[in-house]
């Protein structure tokens, strides 16, 4: 049986792709108080708002960003190990770059869901909305005719996919965690999910202070993944 290895990304797995969030400075965000384009209540202040900035982030995650080599060394563990990736991200690019099972904590970017049945889920472009291609309105409908709305996690809103995390992580072998601050909850509570005595990473150039148990490697997501296979090769 092949060594279970499950990976927690952040933000900076993408960021080298040129895929800004609403930490950082001179992107789309900078236009945009942060919590009226990614809160509940902005939503229910200004859908037209939030329905325009997404479909402004989606075209740009489109047709100007792609994977890069993290996300294409991350798909590449699969030749060897059974391979789980949980990410806050938003953006599609751990699929674009190969990687097979992707859970997606915070929502995902290119698809909207019914506001009235959420189970609903729709992937952008969808010719059964009635507004195609990338862009959605206020006015975009489904199939049923309901109003839809970003399958994006707003702060203030619960997380859905945090129950199957907790169980990828405690079912781990090895636990990495790229990119990511640590600071942002419940994602960041993950690490402690991990098995107790089994191999943890921690991929990021700017490291916070972490449990002497987690192997710290302060490089950015690129570099830091290659030499984590590396490692793992040998290792395992």
């Amino acid at each position: 049986m092949r060594n279970k290895i499950v990976i927690s990304t952040g933000a900076g797995v993408s960021a080298e792709s040129g895929m800004s969030t609403y930490r950082d400075a001179g992107g789309l965000w900078d236009n945009y108080p942060v919590m009226e384009v990614a809160s509940d209540e902005g939503f229910a202040r200004n859908p037209a708002l939030i329905h325009e900035f997404y479909s402004n982030l989606r075209t740009k995650l489109a047709e100007q960003i792609q994977p890069n080599a993290a996300h294409r060394g991350l798909a590449q563990l699969e030749q060897w190990f059974d391979v789980d990736i949980i990410t806050q991200n938003v953006d599609d690019l751990h699929e674009r770059g190969g990687s097979s099972r992707v859970l997606h904590l915070h929502g995902e970017l290119m698809k909207v869901r019914s506001m009235r049945h959420p189970e609903r889920v729709y992937q952008l472009p969808c010719d059964q909305l009635t507004d195609k291609g990338l862009v959605t309105t206020v006015d975009t409908r489904d199939p049923y005719g309901d109003a839809v709305r970003p399958h994006i996690v707003f702060f203030g809103e619960s997380v859905p996919n945090m129950e199957p995390a907790v169980t990828l992580a405690s079912r781990a072998d090895v636990f990495v965690v790229i990119g990511t601050s640590l600071v942002v909850y419940p994602a960041a509570s993950l690490l402690h999910y991990a098995p107790a005595g089994i191999p943890v990473y921690y991929i990021d150039p700017n490291p916070v202070s972490v449990p002497s148990w987690v192997t710290v490697i302060p490089e950015k997501a690129t570099v830091g993944v290659a030499k984590l296979t590396e490692i793992l090769k040998r290792d395992l």
